[in-house]
């Protein structure tokens, strides 16, 4: 292995470390704020509220959910892809379907990881609402640290998604219902987040009488975090790209 090769090597690992401490900050940070937590850790977070658990362990065993119904839709269109195509791409589908499962598997020892960084800047991050009613400069001061969170969590989605090495399994399980569904990633994205939304609100309504992890936070980081990606790419994708050896 050359020089160069080892240090673009070094890059994408560094890059993709990165983009996850970032991400987990930019979702961690968003639950500060109480204005409504990121749309695919809705779920978790209700639960972990409701039924006070640690979220971080919630976090984790929702995302392992998602990892089990990523190969459940990858079998499925293996299956569809051997029926349309047959013949000698048989044998081709079957060796893909194995790299799949295991980049579908390795998703849950990245999750153990990630979550625990949610753990920790959890135990490190104070709330940043307190529980009587909001004065006009804490209110401002939370809306500040909302655009900051959809900010981070953008950059960091965009940053370990780039270097394509094993995702984060709440954009794995978007990509593997585009791919079954045939469907675009931005929009099966969007149907997603609201049946998380959805979801949540019915528990909240359902064990706790109110809602719980759903505001005015939520429904901007649907929008927020799809745009900052777009903007963070539009200006860094070309350079990180050439540093980390990613090809397209």
């Amino acid at each position: 292995m050359t020089c160069a090769m080892r240090k673009t090597i070094l890059y994408r690992i560094l890059f993709y470390a990165i983009g996850l401490l970032v991400l987990a900050l930019g979702l961690t940070l968003n639950t500060k704020t109480g204005l409504g937590v990121s749309p695919i850790i809705s779920v978790a977070y209700s639960i972990s509220v409701i039924f006070d658990h640690n979220f971080g362990n919630m976090t984790l065993a929702l995302y392992s959910v998602f990892v089990v119904i990523e190969m459940v839709l990858h079998l499925i269109r293996e299956r569809r892809y051997s029926k349309e195509d047959g013949g000698a791409l048989k044998n081709a589908g079957r060796k893909d379907l194995k790299l799949i499962f295991l980049m579908d598997f390795l998703q849950i020892p990245l999750s153990i990881v990630f979550t625990r960084f949610l753990n920790v800047f959890s135990a490190v991050i104070p709330e940043l609402y307190s529980d009587g009613k909001s004065t006009a400069g804490e209110m401002a001061v939370r809306v500040i640290f909302l655009i900051i969170a959809i900010i981070l969590t953008g950059i960091g989605a965009a940053m370990s998604l780039n270097m394509r090495i094993v995702p984060n399994p709440g954009d794995g399980i978007v990509q593997a219902i585009a791919d079954t569904m045939h469907k675009s990633v931005g929009f099966t994205k969007n149907c997603f987040d609201l049946t998380n939304i959805t979801i949540t609100i019915i528990l909240s309504f359902t064990f706790a009488g109110h809602l719980e992890g759903v505001g005015a936070g939520t429904i901007l980081a649907m929008v927020g975090v799809g745009r900052t990606i777009a903007v963070f790419n539009h200006f860094t994708y070309e350079k990180i790209r050439t540093l980390s050896g990613v090809e397209e």
